[in-house]
């Protein structure tokens, strides 16, 4: 079964998104072992650059696409389908798909790769008229 961002953006919440996203690794996992240096080659190279900036303009720099969840620092752009020293070897149209790319925090991403939806921060809260004014 594959995840696509049309898909994922049809989840209401935060949280639906985050546990769609989800792959419960551990950390110290090799993803690509010593050949980790491929994937920095791929975030470098200039098919990435437009893709990247693309997925980032389209989500609005929000956290998972949610607009209420605006990425305070650095964006990462997160592939949704995982990719595999293969997928970059042989240059995988799914690595420059915006179907699969979605834009998260730093700890997003760690979430999604190796913890659980309780170390991310809770919703923002919603702010109404006179809500700071303790007297109304």
């Amino acid at each position: 079964m594959s995840k696509t961002y049309s898909e994922l953006i049809t989840l209401p919440t935060f949280r639906e998104r985050f546990e769609y996203l989800k792959m419960g690794g551990s950390v110290g996992r090799d993803t690509f072992g010593h050949a980790r240096y491929l994937n920095q080659i791929l975030y470098k190279c200039p098919e990435w650059i437009p893709v990247r900036r693309a997925a980032i303009l389209r989500d609005n720099a929000c956290d998972l696409a949610c607009p209420d969840r605006e990425i305070p620092g650095r964006v990462l752009v997160h592939h949704i389908e995982p990719i595999t020293k293969t997928d970059i070897l042989e240059r995988s149209p799914k690595l420059f798909d915006l179907e699969n790319l979605i834009t998260v925090s730093h700890l997003t991403h760690e979430a999604i790769h190796y913890g659980s939806f309780e170390i991310l921060p809770d919703d923002p809260i919603i702010r109404a008229p006179n809500d700071t004014c303790p007297w109304k």
